[in-house]
């Protein structure tokens, strides 16, 4: 589904992705892990046409990103890493400018943002200006947003964040689902239980390179005996040092 080969991002002097090339199939959950800083959101911004890479290539659904921006950007659902935008706009009127854009008719639509409503537990709060929201209602609008086209590439960047149990009980159910109809989920997070729980596979950044991919079995079967902790953290100490972890 989705191809980064050799993309390097930089930031003046600094390098914010490094070579990443990963291939991110069809029908899985990917995550991609990471400290802050590691280049998770760089990786999802140049995905989504947000930033462009300096170097390198990325493909989705077999199609080249820089010269089909206009058509991946139409298979992709995006929930940004931070919920405050549209703050002057109701929830009702964000939607409506999404499902304009993708070109979602106007009964299915509202059909979709009813039941997406229901299961966020958004209620009446749809008509009121999003500045107004807490950052978990923002996280919700924006989701519901991301979905609404049921575009066939998820990328949520740290998508639980501020949810409520429920809503991010709901969530994850709504990605093991949409993965088990072939599609595809990519989602960063620094939780390791969340990632655990959710990915078939992970691809864990370290200063924008990818120090590890693979499946959590993978990375416990050369690690056995360890925690989850402690082997990452002792991939990330490894990275610093420029040294394969033992």
């Amino acid at each position: 589904m989705v191809q980064f080969d050799q993309v390097t991002k930089r930031y003046g002097s600094t390098v914010a992705l490094d070579r990443l090339s990963l291939d991110i199939r069809d029908g899985e959950i990917f995550g991609l892990i990471g400290h802050n800083g590691a280049g998770k959101s760089t990786t999802i911004k140049c995905l989504t046409s947000i930033i462009a890479p300096d170097e390198g290539k990325i493909t989705v659904g077999g199609l080249d990103l820089a010269s089909h921006r206009n058509e991946v950007k139409q298979m992709i659902g995006y929930v940004p890493d931070s919920p405050d935008m549209f703050l002057k706009s109701t929830a009702m009127v964000y939607w409506a400018f999404i499902a304009k854009v993708f070109g979602v008719p106007d009964d299915l639509r509202d059909r979709r943002i009813e039941d997406l409503c229901r299961l966020f537990e958004l209620g009446e709060a749809r008509y009121q200006t999003i500045e107004g929201f807490s950052h978990g209602m923002r996280q919700k609008v924006f989701v519901i947003g991301a979905l609404l086209p049921e575009p066939a590439l998820w990328v949520l960047d740290e998508p639980l964040t501020g949810l409520d149990p429920q809503s991010a009980y709901n969530l994850k159910e709504m990605m093991r689902r949409h993965t088990a109809e072939g599609h595809t989920v990519l989602f960063s997070t620094h939780v390791l239980s969340v990632a655990e729980e959710l990915c078939d596979r992970i691809g864990i950044l370290r200063h924008g390179r990818l120090i590890f991919v693979g499946t959590m079995d993978d990375l416990r079967a050369a690690h056995p005996g360890d925690s989850l902790e402690d082997i990452y953290l002792r991939l990330v100490a490894s990275a610093e040092e420029g040294t394969d972890a033992p």
